[in-house]
């Protein structure tokens, strides 16, 4: 291991199998573009919806391949939208409990899973770490380092707001997926940056996403 390698502290994204694979995309390519190591988690329930959001097949043999791809896509399915630089990322199987992010003993700023589906919602909350992704919520939840949730369902039952109020009780922020429209969209992209946007500010993550509210009614529409 060379000295780079050992002073990387990614942040771990996990992609669960709800719908919103668009709002991963979007905090992926905000995380690399702010200079951001990331490590990526998709599980085996997002490559289906991956697959039918997108029609992109997400491979582990290939994965620089269907990300490289995946991350170009703009929100309203349009290839070629974004060009993005992939090499900060690395990518581990949701099956490899072995994995580095499996241990809190490797260096993470802290993990954000977006989407997160109420199944996943419920595992960390229950730390049942039945695969990588959960496994690695919970570490970051026992290393005290920042867990941010971006739930996506609706209608949420109790059982799932109880179990939301449990990660928040262990320190997560629940950000739900719910796009505000004071930022003046006109895009779809917008729509989706601006729930990524949110994501990485609960994260302390600076970027550019969306247009901030500044206090001034109709500042939306002034493009």
């Amino acid at each position: 291991m060379n000295a780079g390698e050992s002073q990387r502290a990614p942040w771990i994204v996990g992609v669960s199998g709800a719908s919103g694979t668009p709002y991963a995309a979007a905090v992926l390519r905000a995380l690399l573009g702010a200079g951001e190591a990331v490590d990526l988690v998709v599980s085996r329930a997002s490559r289906l919806t991956l697959l039918d959001e997108t029609g992109i097949s997400f491979r582990d043999a290939h994965w620089q391949d269907d990300l490289r791809e995946w991350l170009a896509r703009g929100a309203d399915g349009k290839p070629g939208t974004f060009d993005v630089d992939i090499s900060g990322v690395r990518y581990w199987s949701a099956g490899d409990l072995a994995a580095g992010p499996s241990s809190g003993s490797y260096p993470a700023k802290g993990m954000l899973i977006v989407p997160a589906s109420t199944a996943c919602v419920a595992g960390v909350a229950l730390g049942l770490s039945k695969d990588l992704l959960q496994r690695a919520a919970s570490v970051t939840l026992k290393e005290r380092r920042p867990l941010v949730v971006a739930v996506r369902e609706t209608p949420l039952n109790g059982q799932t707001l109880r179990h939301l109020v449990a990660l928040d009780d262990a320190g997560a922020s629940v950000v739900p997926a719910s796009p505000a429209f004071y930022a003046g969209a006109t895009h779809i992209q917008d729509l989706v940056d601006f729930v990524g946007g949110r994501v990485l500010d609960a994260a302390g993550v600076g970027h550019g996403l969306y247009r901030r509210w500044k206090g001034e009614l109709g500042g939306g529409t002034d493009q």
